[in-house]
């Protein structure tokens, strides 16, 4: 049971992500990653530019664009007490063509799938887009992204408190997901249990552990979101190849459908 319920199984997932990176990079969607908490340190600095995201993530240990120090401090401070810590990544992908998913059916909203493939990985305990959570304590006045005349006849947003998705539909805004990861349960210091043999109380099984695996999933978080909307695209372009594929998208770009 340990083995087969370990992370090792999203090396799988990450190689195949991989492959949707690339084919969505021919079409122009870029996806990057960071860490907005490691335990009790936040970094609440911006996202910025997705297309550079990662490249100013990468040069963190800890994927952080603004709380590298204290994330680290943190980690070594857990360490050092046999501890584990958790926390939480950003996803955002960039230039998400509007019209991906539905409205009409429950399965199609494409916040359900992308819901679904990161509540699928080890250790993560709930998952937010956009406002996300925080929604729930914000006035309505707040909450939605209010709309206003853009280019020629298309609209424009003022805001993206939605993370790009409304309805069930990408709206061509940066699509911003957020998961939890709970620390990891194979600790130095072992939490109490049950020897299943005599019904007695005992202590855990001492496992090797990382102290933090969060900038990990950070990486992982990526490839998942890859693969949804790999997915979403050729849900909504078809074709058997790019040649028919990208003709299409290029078409749906350009005729008035991107805010």
């Amino acid at each position: 049971v340990l083995e087969r319920a370990s992370a090792r199984e999203t090396a799988m997932r990450v190689a195949l992500g991989s492959v949707a990176r690339r084919f969505l990079d021919e079409l122009g969607i870029v996806i990057g990653s960071r860490v907005t908490r490691i335990g009790p340190v936040a970094d609440r600095s911006p996202a910025g530019d997705v297309s550079t995201l990662n490249i100013r993530a990468d040069a963190s240990p800890t994927r952080s664009l603004g709380k590298t120090e204290e994330m680290v401090a943190a980690v070594a401070q857990a360490r050092e007490a046999g501890d584990t810590l958790g926390g939480v990544v950003e996803i955002v992908a960039g230039n998400v063509p509007p019209g991906l998913g539905s409205y009409a059916q429950w399965d199609r909203r494409l916040e359900a799938p992308i819901a679904a493939a990161f509540m699928s990985l080890n250790a993560i305990k709930g998952v937010e887009i956009g406002l996300g959570f925080g929604a729930a304590e914000t006035p309505g006045s707040r909450a939605h992204d209010e709309l206003a005349p853009g280019r020629g006849r298309r609209v424009a947003y003022r805001s993206n408190r939605s993370g790009g998705i409304d309805g069930g539909i990408t709206t061509g805004q940066d699509l911003v997901v957020r998961a939890a990861m709970k620390p990891l349960a194979t600790l130095m210091q072992p939490l109490a249990s049950v020897d299943l043999r005599t019904g007695k109380a005992a202590s855990a099984h001492i496992e090797r552990s990382d102290v933090c695996a969060v900038p990990s999933a950070a990486v992982i978080g990526e490839s998942l979101l890859a693969l949804v909307l790999a997915q979403a695209v050729l849900d909504k372009f078809g074709g058997d190849s790019m040649e028919e594929l990208v003709p299409r998208l290029r078409q749906w770009r350009s005729a008035g459908t991107s805010i």
